[in-house]
């Protein structure tokens, strides 16, 4: 099979795709043929280190594709189930991964792979952030950030069935149409207009319960800003680097804030809340309350190209590698 490797931290042109063995699965585990892979930025940040892992090391947390064989004890499924998983150790990217039985998901009939794929990370990411994390509530202003992306469509779209007012940011005008047309009520253009001034204007001075922060150090200031007396600044990726120290008298000074820094992984410990969050995800897209933008595809031995374009935040909508190709 094909497998993406890295041995060292860098920039894309660290990647390799070699040829492999086919692993066979483990007690507890299932072989799963890949249909479709999932592209995140969690994948650049082990890649360029923010996030150490052992090297060399594979890479990619998200594939959906169909069950090839089972290891001893597995129960939960069966060969030729479909099934996509997440957070299941770093081996995406390539034709075939033994992942875990536990942290795998049935797929309904009616998603295809490359759906799932391309929403189940970014999914259970949008469910937990704003129904666990923060529980929104309908009639609350929430500021979602990069809302053009994989993650931020999601919550755009999600926020709105909660009933949120949502006031989205995105870097550019076409971005900004993207973001209208999924529901946002209001769109700041974040590199061109002050996001914290706008959002005062927005909300005739109050700010925002709730600000999803995915971007990191280039919005911090005007997210931290953003918020009304008591609201929580969730703070979930890096995008463009990471977000500074919080000392925590200013969030005293600023209305009794509170700040979080969550990850899914905390969120989906279990099997049951995996699978709850999952079917979550599954039911919106069943319902027509959610669509999955698939902005770009490549083939596996592209994965460095595609990690460039979404590091440079030149993608729209989910990012996928295509096994086989």
């Amino acid at each position: 099979m094909h497998a993406v490797r890295f041995e060292k931290t860098g920039g894309p042109e660290v990647l390799q795709t070699l040829e492999a063995d086919t692993p066979e699965p483990g007690a507890g585990e299932v072989l799963v043929r890949h249909a479709a892979i999932g592209v995140n930025f969690i994948d650049i940040y082990h890649r360029t280190g923010l996030y150490p892992v052992p090297l060399p090391s594979g890479l990619g947390q998200e594939a959906a594709g169909v069950v090839e064989s089972v290891g001893p004890g597995v129960t939960r499924f069966r060969p030729d189930d479909r099934i996509a998983w997440a957070m299941a150790g770093l081996k995406a990217y390539a034709d075939y991964a033994a992942v875990t039985a536990e942290r795998c998901v049935r797929l309904p009939d009616a998603i295809d792979f490359e759906v799932a794929a391309a929403a189940l990370l970014k999914g259970m990411t949008a469910e937990f952030l704003l129904r666990r994390c923060y529980p929104v509530q309908s009639g609350q202003a929430v500021l979602i950030h990069a809302a053009a992306g994989g993650v931020g469509q999601i919550m755009v779209q999600w926020a709105k069935t909660l009933g949120a007012r949502v006031i989205a940011t995105v870097g550019s005008e076409p971005k900004a149409e993207i973001a209208r047309r999924l529901g946002a009520d209001e769109v700041i253009l974040y590199r061109d207009q002050d996001v914290a001034a706008e959002v005062r204007r927005i909300t005739s001075g109050a700010g925002v319960a709730v600000a999803y922060d995915s971007v990191g150090k280039d919005t911090f200031e005007g997210t931290l800003a953003s918020l009304a007396r008591r609201g929580c600044f969730v703070s979930y990726g890096n995008a463009s680097g990471p977000a500074p120290p919080v000392e925590p008298q200013r969030l005293s000074r600023l209305g009794s804030l509170f700040f979080t820094r969550p990850t899914l992984g905390d969120y989906v410990v279990t099997a049951e809340e995996l699978d709850a969050s999952a079917n979550a995800v599954f039911d919106m897209i069943l319902a027509g309350d959610l669509h999955v933008e698939i902005g770009q595809t490549y083939p596996l031995a592209q994965a460095a190209t595609a990690q460039a374009a979404l590091e440079a935040r030149t993608t729209v909508g989910t990012t996928l590698l295509m096994p086989g190709q």
